[in-house]
C-alpha cells in the first residue's frame, strides 16, 4: 500500500479522509498546525478518534496512533519551509493530499495576512516539496468560491473564474494557477478539487449547519442572510471523501502534456437555505427563532456544481440526501455535546 501525507489532518475534511484511508489500509502521516481559528478541542477530539492523544502532541514531534498502527501524526505548519523539509526528508510519500488552508470567506476580510501565509506561502512550500521529492500525485483543496460572480449555473470546470469576491476565493484560484505552473514546468501531476459546502458529523463550528444546530438547540436566534434567498449545493462529508479516494490513483493527462486537472466535488443539487434550516428544526424538534438579514460581503447567492466531469472520469456518485445528512449530523451533535 502507498504512503500518504494528509495536511490539515485535524480539520473536518482532513480528519475524515485520514479515517477512510486508514480503514482502506494506507499508511498515513497526518500533519496539522492546530491553529485557533475555531475550537482546538474539536480538533483534538477528532485526532483522538484516530488514536492520537492531545497530551502526546508537541511541535514537530511524531506521535504514533494507538488505534491504527499505520497512522502517525505530527504537529507542524506548512508555512514553515524548514519544518516541512524535515517531514519530507524523514518520510517517503507517494501521494500528498494538501487540505491545510485558512478557511472561511468572511474571516478573510478581517485577517487577510493569515490567508497569505497559509494559502499562498504554505501552498507554495507544498509544491516545492512535491517538486523535490518525486511525489506521484498532489491532490489539493480548492473551493466553489472561485466561481465568484459567475451567473451561469451549474458551475462547470470549463467556466471562467476570474471574478472572485473574497480574498479566500482569490487564494484558491491562485492555488490552481500555481499548480498548473508546477505541473507544466516540472511535470508534477496535480489535481485540484473544488469543494461545494461540505457538511456532516465532526463538521466545522463556523459553518451554517453547526452554527444553526447549536443556536436552535440552545434557544438562540439564528441569522439567515439575503432574507432567506440563498441556495447551496450541500455535499455530505462521506461523498466528498469518496471523491477524494477515487482520484488517488488517477494521474492527470491533458492533451497539451501538462499533468493537471480540476474537478468539482458537490452533490449537484442546490438546496434553499431555509429548507436546510427546516431539516435541522425537524430533527431537533424545535422551531428556530429566525432573523432575516441582507447579503453579507463576500457571500454568493447560489452555488450549484456540475459534477459530470468527475462522474465520467471516476464514476463519482454522491448518495447522501440533505435530509439524511442533516439527521446524521444532529445525531452526532447530540451525542458529542451529551
Amino acid at each position: 500500500m502507498k504512503t500518504v501525507l494528509v495536511t490539515g489532518a485535524a480539520g473536518f475534511i482532513g480528519f475524515s479522509l485520514c479515517e477512510r484511508l486508514l480503514k482502506d489500509g494506507y499508511t498515513v502521516l497526518g500533519l496539522d498546525n492546530i491553529n485557533h481559528y475555531y475550537s482546538v478541542e474539536l480538533k483534538f477530539d477528532r485526532l483522538r478518534e484516530l488514536g492520537v492523544d492531545e497530551g502526546d502532541i508537541d511541535d514537530n514531534k511524531y506521535v504514533k496512533s494507538s488505534k491504527y498502527d499505520h497512522f502517525t501524526f505530527v504537529k507542524s505548519d506548512i508555512f514553515s519551509k524548514n519544518d516541512l523539509e524535515a517531514v519530507f526528508a524523514q518520510n517517503n510519500f507517494d501521494i500528498v493530499y494538501n487540505l491545510a488552508a485558512q478557511a472561511g470567506v468572511r474571516y478573510s476580510i478581517e485577517k487577510p495576512d493569515v490567508y497569505a501565509d497559509s494559502n499562498l506561502t504554505g501552498y507554495l512550500n507544498i509544491l516545492e516539496m512535491c517538486r523535490n521529492n518525486d511525489i506521484e500525485h498532489l491532490i489539493y483543496a480548492s473551493s466553489s468560491s472561485v466561481y465568484g460572480l459567475n451567473s451561469k449555473q451549474p458551475f462547470a470546470e470549463s467556466d471562467t473564474v476570474d471574478r472572485p469576491i473574497s480574498l479566500y476565493a482569490a487564494t484558491k484560484k491562485a492555488n490552481e494557477l500555481m499548480a498548473h505552473t508546477y505541473s507544466h514546468l516540472y511535470n508534477i501531476p496535480t489535481t485540484g478539487v473544488r469543494f461545494f459546502t461540505v457538511y456532516g458529523p465532526w463538521g466545522r463550528p463556523d459553518m451554517a449547519l453547526y452554527k444553526f444546530t447549536e443556536k436552535i438547540a440552545n434557544g438562540e436566534q439564528i441569522e439567515i442572510y439575503n432574507n432567506g434567498e440563498m441556495y447551496r449545493d450541500f455535499t455530505y462529508i462521506d461523498d466528498i471523501v469518496e471523491g477524494l479516494i477515487l482520484l488517488l490513483d488517477v494521474i492527470p493527462e491533458n492533451g497539451d502534456g501538462t499533468p493537471y486537472d480540476i474537478y468539482n466535488i458537490g452533490k449537484g443539487e442546490p438546496v434553499k437555505l431555509v429548507d436546510f434550516v427546516t431539516a435541522i428544526e425537524n430533527n431537533l424538534e424545535v422551531v428556530a427563532n429566525k432573523k432575516y438579514s441582507p447579503l453579507q460581503d463576500g457571500d454568493v447567492i447560489s452555488t450549484f456544481a456540475d459534477i459530470s466531469l468527475l462522474q465520467d472520469k471516476v464514476g463519482y456518485n454522491p448518495k447522501t440526501s440533505v435530509s439524511e445528512g442533516v439527521k446524521n449530523f444532529v445525531q452526532w451533535y447530540t451525542d458529542y455535546k451529551k
